[in-house]
């Protein structure tokens, strides 16, 4: 097995507080946030964002990952197109992380080109490594008199620098993932809805019940539905269970596709689940 390489020397920005709770309730990410004149790793398991936008071979290598973990737990290759959404999902959600977290936890939003991000997934605990550059904030906020800082008026003016972000982010990585998966706009947009959604609801739901239920008040103004190039909203809504239990659930606007794996085997969430269905697998997971 290879000797990982050493890990790089962090720096503290006004995101760093929130990666580190991140990485406190999710100890599988992990956050990075390099000087400025240190390189973002690219060897050894790492990937830049940039590499993944504008380098097919680099895509091709990253996706061959994709395709020998599903030969592996399912004994089947998938379709190309799927294990492209595969991939793209398994990049999307974590660096969605990057400016979801600071802005939920501490109403901070920063910029990460994607030239500023590399990303790894070959060693256990996903691992991201950022550049940091300009961050968006309320102008009551301690942060706001630091360098870099872009204060906003107000809320509604942060959750647009937000959705602006990660379009920002993601749109060069959807430009490339997208032939590949056989989507085009509406349908990959929809998909970057709901890997934010999902992202922070988890997150949120691992520091505690009041911080999931507020997670869900806030994503439903992030993105109410018509806030372009998104597509859809979080659609929560709540489920009657056995005994008279609410069971929370959301309908996604996309889906993963891994049905055409395991036909019996969807989310909780995936718009083909049925509501009878959702209850099996929630009351399931409740009781676990």
């Amino acid at each position: 097995m290879p000797t990982p390489p050493p890990t790089p020397v962090s720096i503290a920005t006004p995101a760093t507080p929130a990666y580190a709770r991140l990485t406190k309730a999710l100890p599988a990410l992990t956050v990075t946030e390099l000087p400025p004149l240190t390189p973002l790793p690219s060897t050894d398991g790492w990937v830049t964002a940039a590499d993944l936008a504008g380098n097919p071979a680099a895509l091709d290598a990253f996706l061959a990952w994709d395709h020998e973990q599903v030969l592996r737990d399912n004994h089947r290759p998938g379709r190309p197109d799927v294990i492209a959404g595969f991939g793209l999902h398994r990049y999307a959600w974590p660096a969605c992380l990057l400016f979801t977290a600071p802005w939920f936890l501490h109403r901070r939003v920063p910029r990460y080109p994607v030239t500023h991000v590399s990303y790894d997934r070959t060693r256990g605990p996903m691992a991201l490594a950022v550049h940091p550059s300009s961050f968006a904030c309320l102008p009551d906020d301690p942060a706001a008199a630091l360098p870099g800082a872009r204060p906003v008026p107000d809320e509604e003016s942060l959750r647009a620098e937000l959705r602006d972000a990660i379009a920002e982010h993601m749109e060069p990585l959807l430009t490339a993932f997208g032939p590949r998966m056989r989507r085009r706009g509406r349908a990959l947009w929809g998909m970057m809805t709901d890997e934010i959604v999902e992202g922070i609801w988890y997150v949120a739901g691992l520091l505690g019940e009041h911080e999931k239920r507020r997670a869900e008040r806030e994503l439903d103004r992030l993105l109410p539905g018509t806030t372009k190039p998104y597509v859809g909203s979080p659609a929560f809504r709540m489920l009657a269970g056995p005994d008279g239990v609410t069971l929370p659930t959301r309908d996604r606007v996309s889906c993963c596709m891994y049905y055409t794996l395991a036909p019996d085997d969807t989310c909780a969430t995936c718009p083909r689940t049925c509501d009878t269905d959702r209850i099996a697998k929630l009351t399931a997971v409740a009781a676990s």
